[in-house]
């Protein structure tokens, strides 16, 4: 139905739906661009469905999407449906100048280089990025002579020079404000002919020279980068400055200037969209990175999950206070808290929350996450013995908790799903995997605020006190599974448990806790309807694990054995049989020999076959020769 099973995700965390050998925005696989695939119905190899491998391949080369992070494979979990997916390195190159960089902090400070060397042309490229009105970008003078760029406001930029023919400007209006803290592009040239002056993609400004005059154009002080002789400087960064096709070494100048810094600040500005999941952007001279502290999630830019696999009986405690603390000095009032600190409920009452993690698992009932209190008030996502996922929270003035049941499909299928839960005072809003957002209400008897967390359990519920009937009863034996990014507002006690963090002191686990992305991957595409589904079965008894169905492990486990007695009789059998036919006609053979006659004179076997074939001889001269070759 033209819904792609399999992509993969790149910067940005986008997912892109083109693979190697095709382009952005084209839903196909090389093949498909070059119409060679194997089934000419479809633009990949691997569409075809043949038993047989089929391989796609190609290189990724549109950088704005890369590097890749994820590939998401579909449509692998019926029998005989495969993948393999390999992903090479990411292969960069170009100009290492591009980025060479200075910041400039105070409006007196410059860097200086040797004299301009630009007669008779002149070619000048550079990036600037800035939140100052104004401020010189470069200067050269002569006697008489000089040559200089500048941003004259918030919104142009100026180009002047003297060759001895008078002062000439030219300067590009911008519609747009170029102090917005983003990157520019200046390129200004200058020959015997003309000059022009472009910014960014603004229309070139171009100013004929003089048909008669001087042209050469003779500099004898060095050249001034970020600021002029009584002029104010240049505030901000300026980054691979040309000038006739050399690059300066900013960064290196830099490093003995004072009121100059190597690199460039203010990354953020441009990059900061790339720290995803509530990763902070933290500037650094010559680039950015993501601070993933406060999120779930771990790398570079905050993509990579943090996961762990549970064994049967395993828990782990996330305590909301610190040890040695007392209620009435909880020191988890900021964690708890949600982003907004004025939304920040007193004495540790919350009126929201967020809460977020994958899981995987086979096993039903089981309890995936609960939050106690030091109150009655709890909370608790649990897998009910159908296999449907069941939110419950209690928060009083209600005689029974109130339950969202999702029973739209069995969630102890295997596969990794992924449970966003918001709630804002009564409502609540539920986004289980892909599926649309459910908002939710509770009951207007019940109260709002969560009162007094406790402590918050990961595939167990060991807590003194009553505890919910149906809980308690879900409890035993307990989770088996994958669960990963785990996050109540800005906890994650995951991650506190398997990174060495300022939390890690509230962790407490029973059990050994193995790091594992078994979760990473959520399950994003529904199911094939049984129209369109090839590999349906009409029979209501078939069940397996492409349609939902869990298969029991009994059941399992007790077709094995009886496969296993089956095979080994048989192969008994078998064995006797041949035994038997062996030994019947081991002694009632009957064998018949025609020798040749003379052979007890012949001195060997082969010399009484000659002998005694008249025609051997005759045969080997005439039809029968053999050549080796």
């Amino acid at each position: 139905e033209g819904n792609p099973y399999t992509w993969w995700v790149g910067k940005a965390n986008e997912k892109h739906y083109y693979w190697g050998g095709s382009g952005p925005g084209i839903q196909k696989c090389a093949c498909g661009i070059e119409r060679n695939c194997t089934d000419p119905k479809y633009y990949c190899n691997c569409d075809a469905d043949y038993k047989q491998w089929r391989k796609d391949t190609g290189m990724l080369s549109y950088k704005e999407h890369l590097p890749v992070s994820q590939v998401v494979v579909g449509d692998v979990d019926r029998p005989g449906s495969e993948a393999k997916i390999s992903v090479g390195p990411v292969r960069c190159q170009g100009d290492r100048n591009y980025w060479n960089a200075a910041s400039f902090v105070t409006s007196s400070s410059y860097l200086h280089f040797s004299t301009f060397q630009g007669e008779t042309s002149a070619d000048i490229s550079f990036y600037f990025k800035t939140s100052a009105s104004d401020g010189v970008f470069l200067e050269n003078l002569g006697n008489t002579d000089f040559i200089k760029l500048e941003l004259k406001s918030a919104t142009e930029v100026s180009f002047s020079f003297d060759v001895g023919n008078g002062p000439v400007e030219i300067v590009v209006r911008s519609p747009n404000q170029l102090n917005d803290d983003q990157w520019h592009r200046v390129n200004a040239e200058r020959n015997v002919k003309q000059a022009s002056l472009q910014v960014d993609q603004l229309p070139l400004e171009v100013r004929k020279a003089p048909t008669e005059g001087h042209t050469r154009l003779e500099l004898y002080s060095q050249l001034y980068v970020g600021a002029a002789g009584g002029q104010r400087g240049f505030l901000g960064c300026i980054r691979s400055l040309r000038m006739n096709g050399v690059t300066l070494d900013l960064e290196e100048r830099a490093k003995v200037t004072p009121g100059v810094k190597p690199g460039c600040s203010g990354h953020c500005t441009s990059y900061g969209m790339y720290c995803a999941n509530g990763g902070k952007c933290v500037e650094k001279y010559n680039g950015y990175s993501c601070d993933c502290s406060k999120t779930a999630y771990d790398g570079p830019f905050c993509i990579k999950d943090v996961g762990a696999f549970f064994e049967e009986g395993m828990w782990l405690r996330y305590n909301f206070h610190s040890p040695g603390t007392s209620m009435k000095d909880l020191v988890s009032r900021t964690l708890l808290s949600s982003i907004d600190p004025e939304n920040a409920a007193p004495d540790l009452n919350l009126n929201k929350e967020e809460l977020s993690f994958s899981f995987s698992t086979t096993k039903s009932p089981c309890v995936l996450l609960y939050i106690s209190s030091y109150t009655q008030d709890f909370m608790a996502v649990l897998v009910k013995p159908s296999g449907n996922l069941q939110i419950r929270y209690s928060l009083g003035g209600t005689k029974e908790p109130y339950n969202i049941d999702v029973d739209h499909r069995n969630m102890a299928n295997g596969q990794p799903h992924t449970v966003n839960i918001t709630r804002n005072g009564r409502d609540i809003v539920l986004q289980l995997d892909h599926y649309p957002p459910t908002s939710y209400s509770l009951p207007t008897a019940s109260d709002i605020q969560f009162n007094s967390p406790k402590a918050l359990f990961l595939g167990k519920v060991i807590e003194i006190g009553k505890i919910d009937q149906d809980i308690y009863k879900y409890n035993t034996p307990g989770f088996t599974g994958c669960l990963s990014r785990v996050q109540f507002n800005q906890i994650a006690p995951l991650k506190a448990a398997l990174r060495p963090t300022n939390a890690s002191s509230h962790v407490h686990i029973q059990g050994e806790l193995v790091e594992s992305n078994c979760g990473a991957s959520p399950l994003t595409i529904p199911p094939m309807s049984a129209a369109t589904d090839p590999w349906h079965l009409d029979s209501a008894s078939a069940d397996f694990p492409y349609n939902g169905q869990a298969i029991g492990d009994g059941v399992n486990r007790n077709s094995a054995i009886i496969g296993g007695v089956i095979a080994v009789v048989i192969f008994t059998i078998l064995c006797t049989l041949v035994f038997l036919i062996r030994y019947m006609f081991r002694h009632k053979g009957t064998y018949h020999t025609n020798e040749a006659k003379g052979a007890e004179s012949a001195e060997s076997a082969d010399a009484a076959i000659m002998n005694n074939d008249p025609n051997f001889t005759e045969t080997i001269d005439e039809s029968k020769k053999e050549w080796l070759i």
